[in-house]
């Protein structure tokens, strides 16, 4: 299942491609996020698209530093107790990928290239830790069956990819039922994506550095 990705690294550059979908971007570097990343999330707050540094992975009920869980499922995600509040009350929000990498339970990472940059679904909340000053917010990706690409690792699951028109709907932006809310969450079929394994490199991974946009929590 997708444990990594590569997104924008600038915040202002992840929102102007959000507003609209189709901005175009320069001076750009790709970024590798991962569990436990803090991930530029847009979120819908205050009548306008934000982005909101959010920690990838809820905290662990009995240790908030492990990352349990970092997925949900689409399928159940308005019955499951973990998600269900978040997702019914609005807490959804978009990460923009350039790539993301899936691997079966066990093998070969391989980074799946969409050909441009697509907007993946989030679910969050905010999480008051005892041992923390402030409450922190946290973030789990959505996911979906797998597409006939992506089986062929083979593993049954990946990220949510929400269409252009769903964003609005997905975001809280234009009103709808959840019964439409949840008919965004689909699998991405007949895209022409590629797959290739992953190489590994010698050069030790330096984490991201991102500026704390504020104003939301």
């Amino acid at each position: 299942m997708c444990g990594k990705f590569t997104a924008m690294a600038s915040w202002s550059q992840v929102v102007a491609f959000s507003q609209p979908l189709s901005a175009a971007q320069t001076d750009d570097r790709d970024v590798t996020f991962r569990v436990m990343s803090n991930l530029p999330v847009i979120v819908w707050h205050n009548g306008r698209r934000q982005v909101v540094p959010m920690r990838w992975g809820f905290p662990h009920p009995k240790d908030w530093k492990r990352p349990q869980p970092i997925h949900a499922r689409a399928e159940t995600i308005e019955t499951t107790k973990a998600f269900a509040a978040a997702f019914l009350d609005g807490q959804r929000g978009i990460v923009i990928v350039k790539s993301f990498n899936e691997a079966p339970e066990s093998g070969q990472q391989h980074t799946i290239l969409p050909g441009g940059a697509i907007g993946i679904a989030f679910v969050w909340r905010r999480f008051e830790i005892a041992q923390l000053a402030s409450v922190m917010p946290a973030c789990v990706m959505v996911t979906v069956p797998a597409n006939a690409l992506i089986a062929t690792l083979p593993t049954d699951r990946m990220p949510a990819v929400l269409a252009a028109e769903d964003w609005a709907v997905w975001l809280g932006e234009e009103p709808a039922s959840h019964d439409r809310i949840k008919a965004c969450l689909k699998t991405a079929q007949d895209v022409r994506w590629t797959m290739t394994p992953e190489e590994k490199k010698a050069t030790p991974r330096a984490k991201p550095t991102q500026s704390d946009p504020g104003g939301l929590f």
